[in-house]
C-alpha cells in the first residue's frame, strides 16, 4: 500500500513545481501510472503481501481502491474546461484539493484500525467541502456545503463515541484482531444503541432515504470533479464502512435492521419516482444515486453471501455509471449553459457520438443485460427475495421506474426538435470522448470478468 500512497503524495510537489503549460500533462501521466500500480491490489494472491498493522488491502477493499485511483485521471480530464479562465495558482490549488481528497480516500479504504478509519473518513470532508464551496457553480453552494458538512458530522459523532466505548471494553479496534476476538453481542438496549451509533454515520453517507437531503444539494452545486467523486467514491465509503463494521455487531443486526430495511425499500421507490419529475439534469442523476444506494443498504443489512457480493458489484457499477452520467451532463452544460433538460432537446442531430455515450450510460443505469449493473441488481434482488418474498414488489417496481426515468432522461436530452439554445454550440472535443471511453472501457471489461469485484466472496 505504501507504494501507492507515496506515489499519490509525491504528485503534490510534482504538480506545484511543474511549469504552467505542463501541469495537466504531468498530472495525467502521474495519475495514470498510479492507477496501473493499483491494479496489483486486485491480484488476490498478492493481497497477502499488502498486510501491515496500519494499512492493508483485502478483496473487500481492493475494488474500491482501484475505482478511487482510476477516478483521478478522469477528474483531471473533466475539469480542464471548467478551470480554463482561472489563474495558474487557482488551478494548482484545485488540483491539490483533488489529490489530497484522493490520498485520504485511498488511506480510508486501506485503514486496518477503526479509529484511524474514522479519522480518515472525516478527513475526506475537508477537501470535498472546499471544492464545493470554492469552485461550485451557484451562490447556493455555501448552503449546499453546510448541509453536507453538518449532516455528515452529526451522523458520525455517535460512531466515534461507540468506537471509543468498544475500544475500552475489547482493548483493540484492529480489524485483524477483531476478526478473531469478536464475541456475539448479548441482547440489551445498550447494544441496540451501540448498533445505531455505529450505523448512523454510514447511513447518512450512503445516504439512506430520509437522511438524503444533503446529497442533491451537494451534487447540483458542486463542480464536475466534485460531483464525480461524490457519486463514484464518497457514497461508497458508507457501504464499505457498513460491511466492515457489521461482523462485530452480530447478532443485533438481525433485529435492529428491520426499520432501515423498510426505509430502504420505501426510499428506492420514492427517489426513483422523484426522478420522473425532475427538470434539472444533475438533480435527476443525484436522486438516482440515492435510489441505487438504497438497494446497496438493503443488500448489506440482509447479510448473506449473495447479497454482500451483489452490494459490492452494485457499488462499483454505480460508481462508473453515475460518474459517466455527470460527465455527460457537464458536456451539455458547457455548451448550453443550463442544466434544464428541455434546452438540450434534439442535440443528437448535432453530436451523434455524444448521443452514443448517452445511450450507453442510460442502458447501464437501467441495468440492461449483460452489464455489470444487472449482475449486482439480480444478486441483490434474489437475496432480498430469499429473505422475504414481499420485497419483490418493491425491488421489481424500482427496476421498472429506473428504466422509465433513464429512458426519460435519454429522450428529453437527445430527441425532439432543436431548441434555440443550441444555435451556437462548440463541437465535441477529443478530450471529452476520451473521458467517456475511459468510463465505458472498465464497464465492458467487468462484463467479461465480474469476478474481480465480487468482494470477499470467491
Amino acid at each position: 500500500m505504501l507504494k501507492i500512497m507515496m506515489s499519490m503524495i509525491m504528485m503534490l510537489p510534482a504538480m506545484w513545481l511543474s511549469k504552467t503549460h505542463m501541469v495537466w500533462i504531468n498530472m495525467m501521466t502521474c495519475s495514470l501510472l498510479v492507477s496501473i500500480f493499483t491494479l496489483l491490489v486486485l491480484y488476490v494472491p498478492n493481497n497477502l503481501c499488502n498486510v501491515s498493522l496500519t494499512f492493508f488491502s483485502d478483496p473487500l477493499a481492493s475494488p474500491l481502491l482501484m475505482l478511487t485511483a482510476w477516478l483521478l485521471p478522469l477528474m483531471l480530464l473533466a475539469t480542464q474546461q471548467h478551470l480554463y479562465s482561472d489563474s495558474t495558482a487557482r488551478k494548482k490549488l484545485y488540483l491539490s484539493m483533488l489529490i489530497v481528497l484522493q490520498i485520504s480516500l485511498i488511506m480510508t479504504f486501506s485503514a486496518a484500525e477503526l479509529i484511524l478509519f474514522y479519522i480518515l473518513f472525516e478527513t475526506t470532508l475537508v477537501p470535498t467541502l472546499i471544492i464545493i464551496t470554492r469552485w461550485g457553480y451557484q451562490p447556493e453552494r455555501l448552503n449546499a456545503g453546510s448541509y453536507f458538512l453538518f449532516y455528515t458530522l452529526v451522523g458520525s459523532l455517535p460512531l466515534l463515541i461507540t468506537l471509543l466505548y468498544h475500544l475500552a471494553t475489547s482493548g483493540s479496534l484492529n480489524l485483524f484482531t477483531m476478526m478473531i476476538s469478536t464475541k456475539q453481542l448479548l441482547p440489551s438496549w445498550t447494544n441496540d444503541i451501540m448498533w445505531l451509533g455505529c450505523m448512523m454515520a454510514f447511513m447518512v453517507k450512503m445516504p439512506l432515504y430520509g437522511l438524503h437531503l444533503w446529497l442533491p444539494k451537494a451534487h447540483v452545486e458542486a463542480p464536475i470533479a466534485g460531483s464525480m467523486v461524490l457519486a463514484a467514491v464518497l457514497l461508497k465509503l458508507g457501504g464499505y464502512g457498513m460491511m466492515r463494521i457489521t461482523p462485530m455487531l452480530d447478532p443485533v443486526t438481525e433485529k435492529m435492521g428491520y426499520p432501515f430495511l423498510i426505509m430502504s425499500l420505501w426510499g428506492m421507490i420514492m427517489t426513483s419516482s422523484i426522478c420522473l419529475r425532475q427538470t434539472d439534469l444533475k438533480s435527476l442523476i443525484a436522486y438516482s444515486s440515492v435510489s441505487h444506494m438504497a438497494l446497496v443498504i438493503l443488500a448489506i443489512l440482509i447479510q448473506t453471501p449473495w447479497s454482500l457480493t451483489g452490494a459490492m458489484i452494485l457499488m462499483i457499477a454505480h460508481g462508473l455509471t453515475s460518474s459517466l452520467l455527470f460527465c455527460l451532463a457537464n458536456s451539455n452544460y458547457e455548451r448550453i449553459h443550463s442544466r434544464a433538460m428541455m434546452f438540450t432537446r434534439g442535440i443528437q442531430t448535432l453530436f451523434p457520438l455524444l448521443a452514443l455515450w448517452w445511450l450507453l450510460a442510460n442502458l447501464a443505469n437501467l441495468a440492461l443485460p449483460p452489464t455489470i449493473n444487472l449482475i449486482g441488481e439480480l444478486l441483490t434482488i434474489l437475496a432480498s427475495f430469499s429473505w422475504s418474498n414481499f420485497t419483490i414488489m418493491f425491488t421489481g417496481s424500482n427496476m421498472l421506474i429506473t428504466a422509465l426515468y433513464s429512458l426519460h432522461m435519454l429522450t428529453s436530452t437527445q430527441r425532439g426538435p432543436l431548441s434555440y439554445s443550441t444555435s451556437n454550440v462548440k463541437p465535441l472535443f477529443t478530450r471529452e470522448n476520451t473521458l467517456m471511453l475511459m468510463h465505458v472501457a472498465p464497464m465492458f471489461l467487468l462484463i467479461l470478468n465480474p469476478k474481480t469485484v465480487v468482494g470477499l466472496m470467491p
